[in-house]
This record gives C-alpha cells, structure tokens and sequence, in this order.
C-alpha cells in the first residue's frame, strides 16, 4: 500500500501556473533547500530521510505561499480490484489513499519543514486486502497472511531542521511521534520505480515496514553526495487499530549511508537492531540489514535490493527484490517487479505440520499504466497488472500448482 514523506515525481520542469503564488525573489528552477522534501543539491528527497537519484526529481504538488512558507499539498486515491489466484486466493475492490501536507521555510542558512500524512485506508476493516504470499501484523488478534494490512490513519507527523555548515555540508535533525527511522531504501510508495503498483510488495516486511513508526529522532550529515545518518526509534511495528497513535518509545536503533555518485545512480546500506517488532513473535528481536542500489534516467527509474531479517533468537530470512517503471512516449507506463522472499510465517496454525517451516518464493509481476493528465498537477492513470509465482511443491496442496493474479486499478494522485 502506498503512503508517502513524499512522492517521487516526474522530472520535466514545474508547471507555474499550476504551483501557486511564489515567494518573493523565489527561482522556481532552483528550489530553496526547504522545498527539496529532505533531498540535497546531488539527490531527490524519499520516504522519512530517505534519498532517491537526482534524476528523478523534486517531489511536485500543488504549492502556495504564505508569509514566508511555503506550503505543499499532494496526494493520491486508488480504486483497485484484484483477483488472487489459488485456493488461498481471494478477490476484493477497496479504495487505498493518502494525504499530505508539508509547509517549509528558510532562516538564512537554516531550513525548517513540517510534515502531516493521513490515510483513510483503516475503514477498509482490519484485514486489508488479499495479496498471495505476503504476511505481516495481525487482524482481531491472528496473524495476517495472504494478506496486506491497511496503513494507519496517521502516517508522518514530524519536523525536520537542517543547518547549513559549509557550501556543501549540512547537518539536519529530522523526527516526532510519527516518522520513519533511517533504516532500508525509500518505502515502496515514494519510489518511482513502484509508482503503478496498486499491492505492496511482498517482501514489504523485509525493507520498508518500519516506514510508519510511533517515535522516531534522526540525526545526520550530508557532505557532498554522501549522507550518513542514525535514528533511535520505536521498534514495534504499528497494531491492528489503525484509527489511533500507538504508544511512543525510543527503544531501537539503525545507521544508514547513502551515497549519489551520479544525479543518475543511489546506492544505500542499512542496518538496524529492532526491539521486539513483530506481536507474533513476542520476546523476539530484530537486526535487519538491507542495501539497495537506485537508477533514474528521468524516463526508467530501477532498483534492485536486497534485506536479511535475523531474529534474535531464530533463522535469518532474506530478500531480494527488482523493479522497474518506463514511462514511454504518448502517455505510456510499462512496470514490473520480481521478489525472492524466505517466509516462515505461511502456516501460522501451531498444529500444521508445516508451521515455522521456512519456503522460499518468488512472485513475478507486470503491467501497464496509460496517464492521462489533468489540471493543477493532477493526473489519472488507468492500468492493471498480472503475478504468477514460483515456489516449492510442497505448497501446492495449499496454493495450487500455478496460481495466476490480477489486478485492476484507476489512480488520481494530486502532484505528479
């Protein structure tokens, strides 16, 4: 499911006429640091402090100005139906959504940004969607599986400062009750290269799923193309009653380093130790490592990555995910993700004989997006997508020999 810090956007100039007033003395091709969204002068601000490549651009949306802030609204509505193959498989139609409003100024050479992120995504009722082979948090207090629980009605509320140093060094300060600690690449809803994906990802658990946390504080420096950061934050992962901000605690901890040795090219290596993040796997840590590598060429936008969870005690369970989109002439989206995922949690029943086993599969997807775009930074993409899966035999009594999935959707997003 999609939530935002803030949405990979398309590279073409602004739009002016659809962006507001502007501030006085304001270059609207060179934004003021305060507008990047996190990002620097070498790389595009993601998810939380996340980076993604220079080439794929500021986050747009519609921007006014008051005063001496600026203030930014973008956001998206999703209607989606999908059709999971297999026994275990279902279909629903649901609407996914997100909102968010973001108003920066500059001091000189300090920069102030306050972010406020909220889905409506919880009165879809506790069990999400039906998404094959992915599993993750619970639903009237049994574990999710074959399905993808809906985001919190609060996703970000934080604030972030960032000071400048020297011409090329800053340091920022960046947290609040609801944020994302440095921890894995861009959440999966901020990356371009995921843009036309109506389901998560199977492996969301593997790299992303801290991406709404209940206390966050973050501290960094961006020196050139390299950012180095480390957070301290709260561990576990969001319960089941979405409507509500969970209990805050700074109990865990990650690092992270990011570096752009091109306005094309991101690289990040990560690594965190969660306090018991999981409430099925209750007395269980975490150390969860991921790195990723990003590609933009303004039109293609690619990642490939790779995150190992260790329980402590328990197995280490991996992932490895590929993903593309290609926006091609006349309005045209090809998109298309393959992840290798080592599960354990398929059986929760204690009494299946295959409960705890670990199985390693793969699910491969593609699709196609037309974009139509409308005023004031708007735009609706119309598309749909098809998954078949790779796994062990064993399943098949449970999944069938080749389960085949389909996916339908219409997406409005407010800042393209």
């Amino acid at each position: 499911m999609h939530d935002m810090g803030s949405m990979p956007a398309e590279p073409a100039p602004q739009d002016h006429a659809a962006m507001g007033h502007t501030m006085p003395g304001m270059d609207m091709d060179q934004p003021m640091s305060s507008m990047r969204m996190g990002g620097s002068d070498h790389a595009a601000g993601g998810s939380g402090t996340a980076l993604l490549p220079q080439a794929d651009g500021p986050m747009r949306g519609v921007m006014l100005s008051h005063g001496d802030w600026m203030v930014m609204a973008h956001g998206y509505l999703w209607g989606v139906y999908t059709d999971q193959g297999g026994p275990r498989g279902t279909d629903k139609a649901f609407v996914e959504s997100m909102a968010m409003l973001s108003a920066s100024r500059d001091w000189g050479a300090t920069s102030l940004q306050l972010r406020a992120m909220g889905s409506l995504e919880p009165a879809m009722g506790q069990r999400g969607y039906p998404n094959l082979f992915a599993s993750g948090e619970t639903a009237n207090g049994q574990p999710l599986v074959d399905r993808q629980h809906p985001h919190d009605l609060f996703m970000e509320l934080s604030a972030r400062v960032d000071a400048q140093v020297a011409p090329d060094t800053k340091l920022f300060v960046y947290g609040g009750p609801v944020a994302e600690p440095a921890l894995g690449p861009s959440a999966f809803m901020h990356r371009r290269s995921a843009r036309y994906f109506a389901l998560s990802p199977i492996a969301h658990h593997w790299f992303d799923s801290s991406h709404i946390t209940y206390g966050v504080v973050t501290g960094g420096v961006q020196a050139g193309r390299l950012q180095l950061e480390g957070s301290w934050f709260n561990g576990r992962e969001p319960d089941e009653h979405r409507w509500d901000v969970d209990p805050i605690k700074l109990d865990s901890w990650s690092v992270r380093a990011s570096w752009s040795p091109t306005d094309n090219w991101l690289a990040q290596v990560s690594t965190g130790h969660l306090k018991s993040p999981e409430v099925t796997h209750q007395g269980e840590d975490e150390q969860r490592t991921t790195a990723s590598l990003h590609y933009s060429s303004g039109k293609v936008s690619a990642m490939v990555a790779y995150a190992a969870k260790h329980r402590l005690p328990g197995p280490v369970l991996s992932a490895f995910t590929a993903e593309a989109n290609w926006d091609l002439a006349g309005r045209h989206s090809l998109f298309g993700r393959v992840e290798n995922v080592a599960n354990d949690e398929l059986f929760p029943d204690h009494d299946d004989p295959l409960h705890d086993r670990k199985f390693r599969v793969t699910r491969f997807e593609g699709g196609y997006a037309y974009r139509i775009p409308l005023a004031h930074q708007t735009e609706l993409a119309l598309g749909g997508s098809v998954a078949a899966y790779a796994k062990p035999s064993v399943l098949n009594a449970a999944y069938g020999k080749a389960p085949v999935s389909y996916t339908l959707f219409a997406r409005f997003a407010l800042g393209r």
